[in-house]
């Protein structure tokens, strides 16, 4: 005769749940808690522009910082030229 073992239907239930939530955390920390990590990094370095700081646009364009607005900031360029930028398309500060 074969031999039934019945598995309990909590512990069938975890079986089935437990990948999903071990993928669950691998997920957020492996992709998400980075992110919002960057993201802060970013809003930080942003909030802290001031004038005079040398910057690197999104598009590439190196500068420096000559006046500061809530919402853009005016990089000068080169001698007499200066242009109009949004924060957010500030890359980095130039050390």
């Amino acid at each position: 005769m074969f031999l039934q073992t019945e598995v309990p239907a909590a512990q069938g239930l975890l079986g089935l749940i437990m990948p999903f939530l071990v993928v669950g955390v691998l997920f957020y920390f492996m992709i998400l808690r980075p992110q919002q990590k960057q993201q802060k990094e970013r809003k930080a370095m942003l909030d802290a522009l001031k004038k005079g700081d040398q910057v690197v646009t999104v598009g590439g364009i190196y500068g420096e910082l000559v006046a500061l607005k809530e919402d853009y900031v005016t990089v000068k360029v080169a001698e007499k030229t200066e242009i109009k930028v949004s924060r957010s398309g500030i890359s980095h500060v130039v050390k």
